[in-house]
């Protein structure tokens, strides 16, 4: 299996088919795209043991939104991103539960480190409803969903696996479903903090930055498992990748035709350079120097899709 190093299924297939000379689908997952003004959306289904096989993910949903203008959205872009995560999750969970299955929403990742509190944040904003209706069920409206939420912080500050939190709150409080919020690794600058995937097959979390903890999926919680999660860091070796390719571009564009930069642009340099990186650790994890207002954006696109989707 190839070293994808990203949680995005969209990445992990590109980079099995340019690495294995695939043109066509691959066999065991199917494609969809749509494109509205800025916003690309782009379904994943794998379907069978093949698909798994090649980009390491287990069968199921993975939808991916395009966003490529948020990271200096204003508000009216930011609620048009949100109304499209909460129509593409609204259907989604609709394939799990019925209108009324309650909803237990989970915010991972460690608050106190910004490119790992998109989760934790996410988590404030939501609009829980459980307490509400068990003690003052006549203040809210008939057919209102129970939600009830977590941020159960992160192994290094409890001691506790997040599996073993959530095992104990889903077998004391019965949700039907479970939707986790979690910070991603991307194979691509373009993506941070720019995608969003939703994903029905649940989440293992740190696995793509090689901090892989206990998995979080209907075969470890016995129910279903949503995965939302936006990139916010990338590998050393994927910013200098990403790098030389654009430089190669400008010089493609000057020199009009190169042979030998053609070729070394057409081909994936990241194992190459993560080699050459890691022996003296210099592989570091990459996040913007704006994180702290993009991850307030992605809380607010991430929250209010939510919301509006249960």
């Amino acid at each position: 299996m190839l070293n994808f190093r990203t949680d995005l299924a969209t990445e992990r297939r590109d980079l099995y088919q340019k690495a294995n000379n695939i043109e066509n689908q691959i066999d065991g997952l199917e494609s969809q795209k749509e494109v509205d003004e800025n916003i690309k959306i782009e379904r994943v289904k794998i379907t069978n043991e093949n698909g798994e096989k090649a980009i390491g993910k287990p069968m199921g949903n993975y939808i991916t939104i395009d966003i490529k203008k948020l990271k200096i959205a204003q508000d009216e872009e930011l609620k048009k991103a949100s109304e499209t995560l909460a129509n593409e999750l609204r259907k989604i969970i609709d394939e799990h539960i019925d209108k009324k299955g309650e909803i237990l929403v989970v915010g991972l990742g460690n608050i106190y480190v910004t490119p790992d509190a998109l989760g934790p944040k996410v988590i404030n904003n939501i609009e829980v409803t459980r307490h509400i209706i068990n003690y003052l069920p006549q203040y809210v409206k008939e057919g209102t969903r129970m939600v009830s939420a977590i941020s159960p912080g992160v192994l290094g500050t409890t001691g506790i696996e997040t599996l073993e939190i959530l095992k104990g709150i889903v077998d004391n409080i019965n949700p039907k479903l479970v939707i986790v919020i979690d910070a991603l690794a991307s194979r691509s600058i373009e993506r941070i903090s720019s995608t969003i995937q939703i994903s029905d097959t649940g989440i293992v979390p740190g696995a793509g930055v090689g901090n892989t903890r206990a998995e979080l999926s209907i075969k470890t919680l016995g129910i279903p498992v949503i995965a939302i999660g936006i990139p916010t860091v990338v590998e050393t070796a994927v910013l200098v990748n990403d790098s030389l390719d654009l430089f190669i571009t400008k010089l493609q564009e000057e020199a009009k035709s190169n042979d030998y930069l053609n070729q070394l642009k057409a081909e994936d340099n990241y194992e190459e350079i993560r080699e050459a990186l890691d022996p003296n650790d210099y592989n570091l994890i990459v996040t913007p120097k704006e994180i702290d207002e993009l991850i307030e954006n992605m809380a607010t696109v991430v929250s209010g899709g939510i919301n509006n989707a249960v």
